[in-house]
């Protein structure tokens, strides 16, 4: 069956999300990319993904109508819901505190930070359940939350004489398979604040990424213009 421009376009996108996500080096990223806008039926593209399978979703037949994985951290959601936590707060008082890098959040996290400072990044967390409660309390100190794009974060808190709030998410979209996590407390003469953004780790791995299909797409329309030139 010949493939179409749409079905390799969906290949390429499939490919980015697995360097993304680490599951490709650069050097075999882009052969396969290569390869995938080089094929020419459905059996030359099927190989270039059938080792990569995202963890919670499925990947769709060459020929669906199904839209590509989310980019990033979205496409793993359902492994890191559950297993034990491994914190379920943090405390500062002339000082700080921070849980970040791969941790396991509790299904009810407080945080209390006062003439001091505490720092919670949620992008390379695990969660004991899809609803998860963050109770943060700043008394002229500060607290910084850190969220992926694709997290289901509500902000209910309340700021007197301070701040308690999130910024735009211009990153990305909340997605459905990702846990849902409020955020609620008091800021009391300091701020809560809460900044959706993606990890320089995944942004580098994405830049890469797009970098290295611009060039194919570069090489493959002068080899073009040079055949048009050479008939």
């Amino acid at each position: 069956m010949r493939a179409s421009d749409a079905e390799r376009e969906r290949i390429a996108e499939l490919l980015r999300e697995a360097v993304a996500e680490g599951r490709l080096q650069m050097d075999e990223f882009e052969q396969r990319l290569d390869k995938a806008y080089q094929a020419r039926t459905h059996g030359e593209l099927e190989p270039l993904v059938s080792d990569l399978p995202a963890p919670g979703t499925a990947v769709a037949p060459v020929g669906s109508s199904a839209p590509a994985p989310v980019r990033g951290s979205a496409a793993n959601w359902p492994s890191r819901i559950g297993g034990t936590p491994t914190s379920k707060g943090g405390f500062a008082l002339w000082g700080g505190f921070n849980r970040k890098g791969r941790w396991t959040v509790a299904r009810k996290f407080t945080a209390f930070a006062m003439w001091g400072g505490g720092e919670i990044d949620l992008r390379d967390a695990d969660f004991e359940d899809r609803e998860v409660v963050i109770r943060c309390f700043a008394i002229m100190g500060g607290i910084h939350v850190t969220a992926p794009p694709e997290l289901n974060v509500d902000v209910r808190g309340l700021g007197i004489m301070g701040g308690f709030g999130e910024g735009p998410n211009e990153d990305g979209e909340p997605v459905p398979q990702a846990p849902r996590v409020t955020i609620t407390g008091l800021a009391l003469m300091g701020g809560v604040g809460v900044e959706r953004k993606r990890t320089k780790a995944e942004r580098r791995r994405i830049k890469e990424a797009e970098e290295a299909e611009r060039a194919k797409r570069l090489e493959k329309g002068d080899s073009g213009h040079g055949r048009k030139e050479l008939g």
